[in-house]
Formats: C-alpha cells, sequence, structure tokens
C-alpha cells in the first residue's frame, strides 16, 4: 500500500475518481525504513521506466537559480549532475516550472498566481476579509465602545475591581467573535485559495462558483483540521507554561517564575516545530482529499529532512504578509482618529482615542484592504511549498505535465485502443 497519493485536484471534479497512483486510504500512511517520501516503483510515482523516457523529459533536471537554504538539492548519488548546457527547460504550463523551486520561485509563483487569477484570487480574499472585518467591528462596537471600565484602564491610574471585570468581560467576549470569525474565515479562503494554486499551476483558469464547489466538500474537515492543529500548538505553549503555575502556587514565587518563563520558552519552541510539521497538512487534505489524521502524517512525511527549509520560507511569507499589511494599513490608522473626531494629536501622543463607529469602521476598511493582499500570498505559498516538496520526494511534476497535457509526458499505453 503506498502513501504517496496522486493529484487529486488539478482540472478534475470532486465526483471524479482518485487516480491510482497511491492512492489510499490512510494516504499518508506509515512507511518504513529510509525510503519515506520516495517514490518506490512506476507504478507508485507514474515516473515512466529508466529506458523509456518521456521525449522532453531529462533524468538531469535543468539547474536551480538560487543557492543556499532555498536552492533545489543536488542530483542523487550515482547519477549525473545537471549543470550541462544542453538540457532543456523545464515544462511551464502555469505560474511555476514544474521542477523543483527556489525561494523566490515560490513567492513569484504565490505573486502571479493572484495576478493571473486576480478576479478569483481577490474575490475569494476580498469577500472573506469583509466577513471577518465586520464581524470584529460588531463585537468591538458593541462590547468595548461604550465600556466604562475598558475606558477606565486607558485614562485611569487606579481602576477599580469592577472596571477591571467590565474590561475583562467585554474583552473576552470581543476575542471570541474575532476567534471565530477569523477561524472560519480562514479555512475558506484557504480551502478556495488552494483550488485557485492547483489550477494556476496547470495554467486552467478557474471562477469563484468552481472554487468554491470544489472546495466545499472538505471545507468541515479542513475546520476540524485547523482546529486540532491550533490545540497543538495552544497546548505546547500551555504544557510547558503548567510547571512553573503549579510551583508558583504552591508558594515559590520567585521559582515559579524562573521555571514558567523557561517553560514558556520550550513550550513555545515545541509550538513552532509542530506548526511548521503540521504546515503542509491544509494542502494535503484539500489536494489529496485526504482526512484529517492522514493529512496530518502526509505534512509531517513531507516536512521530514526539510524542517529548516519550510521553516525559513513560512517564516519568510509571514514576515513579507505582516509588513504588507502595516504599509496598507498605515493610512488608515493615521485618518481613524481624524476621522473620528479625536484628531491627529491624539494618535500621535498615544492618548486614548474614543472608538466611535467612524473609528471603527475606517480602521476596518483598512484591515480588508490589507487582507485582501496578504491572504493569497499565504495561501499561494502554502500550496506551492506542498507541491515543491512533493515534487523533490514523488516526482509530483511529471503527473502535473501530464495533467496539464505537455506533449511528451503521456504514460506508456495511454492511447492504446481499449484504454
Amino acid at each position: 500500500m503506498s502513501d504517496s497519493p496522486g493529484w487529486a485536484s488539478p482540472g478534475s471534479s470532486p465526483s471524479d475518481p482518485p487516480p491510482a497512483s497511491g492512492r489510499s486510504a490512510s494516504g499518508g500512511g506509515a512507511s518504513g525504513g529510509d525510503t519515506a517520501g520516495q517514490p518506490t516503483d512506476a507504478a507508485h510515482t507514474g515516473r515512466p521506466p529508466a529506458e523509456q523516457p518521456p521525449a522532453n523529459w531529462s533524468a538531469q533536471q535543468p539547474p536551480p537559480a538560487p543557492q543556499g537554504w532555498g536552492a533545489p538539492p543536488p542530483p542523487p548519488p550515482g547519477r549525473p549532475g545537471w549543470g550541462n548546457w544542453n538540457q532543456p527547460p523545464a515544462a511551464k504550463p502555469g505560474v511555476i516550472p514544474l521542477r523543483p523551486l527556489g525561494v523566490g520561485e515560490i513567492l513569484d509563483g504565490a505573486v502571479s498566481t493572484a495576478r493571473a487569477h486576480w478576479r478569483t484570487a481577490l474575490g475569494i480574499s476580498l469577500a472573506v476579509a469583509v466577513m471577518i472585518q465586520l464581524a470584529s467591528t460588531i463585537a468591538t462596537g458593541v462590547w468595548l465602545r461604550d465600556n466604562s471600565g475598558f475606558q477606565a484602564l486607558q485614562t485611569e491610574a487606579e481602576p477599580t475591581a469592577e472596571d477591571l471585570r467590565d474590561a475583562l468581560n467585554g474583552t473576552l467576549n470581543t476575542l471570541s467573535v474575532e476567534v471565530l470569525a477569523a477561524l472560519v474565515g480562514t479555512v475558506i479562503a484557504t480551502a478556495m485559495l488552494t483550488v485557485v494554486v492547483s489550477r494556476a499551476v496547470l495554467g486552467r483558469p478557474v471562477s469563484i462558483g468552481e472554487a468554491w464547489r470544489e472546495s466545499r466538500p472538505q471545507l468541515l474537515r479542513l475546520l476540524g483540521l485547523t482546529l486540532l492543529v491550533l490545540l497543538l500548538v495552544i497546548g505546547a505553549i500551555l504544557l510547558g507554561l503548567l510547571p512553573g503555575f503549579l510551583l508558583a502556587a504552591g508558594g515559590s514565587g520567585a521559582g515559579g517564575i524562573a521555571l514558567g518563563l523557561l517553560g514558556g520558552f520550550a513550550g513555545v519552541v515545541a509550538a513552532v516545530w509542530l506548526w511548521v510539521r503540521y504546515c503542509l497538512s491544509a494542502p494535503a487534505l484539500m489536494l489529496e482529499r485526504q482526512g484529517v489524521f492522514a493529512a496530518l502524517r502526509r505534512s509531517a512525511k513531507l516536512v521530514r529532512n526539510s524542517w529548516w527549509r519550510v521553516f525559513g520560507i513560512q517564516l519568510l511569507t509571514v514576515v513579507l504578509a505582516s509588513m504588507v499589511g502595516m504599509i496598507i494599513q498605515l493610512p488608515a490608522s493615521l485618518l481613524a482618529p481624524v476621522l473620528g473626531g479625536d484628531g491627529l494629536d491624539g494618535f500621535l501622543t498615544g492618548g486614548a482615542v474614543e472608538m466611535s463607529w467612524t473609528y471603527l469602521a475606517v480602521l476596518g476598511v483598512g484591515a480588508v484592504l490589507a487582507s485582501t493582499i496578504t491572504l493569497p500570498l499565504s495561501a499561494g505559498v502554502t500550496a506551492l511549498l506542498y507541491m515543491d516538496q512533493r515534487i523533490r520526494r514523488e516526482a509530483l511534476d511529471l503527473e502535473l505535465a501530464r495533467a496539464a497535457g505537455v506533449p511528451g509526458y503521456e504514460r506508456p499505453g495511454d492511447a492504446a485502443p481499449g484504454d
């Protein structure tokens, strides 16, 4: 039983039968020895036998442009290098060349997807961003705008216990609505944008309706997967803080604080490790029609021996998305207090700002614009990073070339009568 499922998404509807190459009930099931993540034979990967290569394919991959931690790996031992000048370029039916990708190519592929399918990608992210921000703005206005306790925390040096209780209740209510809206919105955006990226790689158009129909059957599974990963990450941090908390509760305040800081640091490290280990589970679930636990296993397998590379690319994406979001939101942050009636002086001096509906609405517009731009970038990088790992380990480039109809990549016997 293979644990290298085929490509389930490109150009197919959810009702299409799964491909025969490696499709199994468990998806990313256990694998043994040092062969994890490597194709075992032609039936598992679809790679033609060595003596009958496709017409446009060479055993040596084209040379990668970048060097360093983002560069494609060297050729396997015992095979010639790929630096020969006469090697043909990799097929590129869509936004990426079908070969191992560098960091710049992954980022460029995410941006190119948003540009090539801007109506679909930006339409999806805009709708999701409006839904998330509308819920957040309404919750903030209802529970914090006229909250005397929250205002007391901003203006009074010694707020009363009742002020603290009111502020805490309002903050928790607002935070609950925001987290719920962000969770649902992120799941929808991730599912639909992953479908858009899978079509963009093949150079095929996709509408918002098509992306919704293809992603809708997997939304509940993706929601469960997102919640599970979130619980694992938060649980790792809380588990690290627990010994210090227990020691402090037992009467050793200084020792509890020291142990809490040390345990908290260890918990954060464990949380980051888990996040990177399972960051490819969402595209695995969407594009391979996996279940929740099978998608987690697939992500763990694809990240294995590439943790630092995946971590670096994801961290770079988070930094870039945060910087772009801050730049886009800056004008709204400057205009909000002015249009809200407090003037610019209050913003510059750091004083308390009255949260009028106008103030919240202007901030909301800035947040919507920022999310509309950054959501396709984040989802696109994760999906392309998943494809890149499968290209490196499972020859997914050949399956993608066949799905895109690139000449010379057909399987032997595909055109035979009766097939």
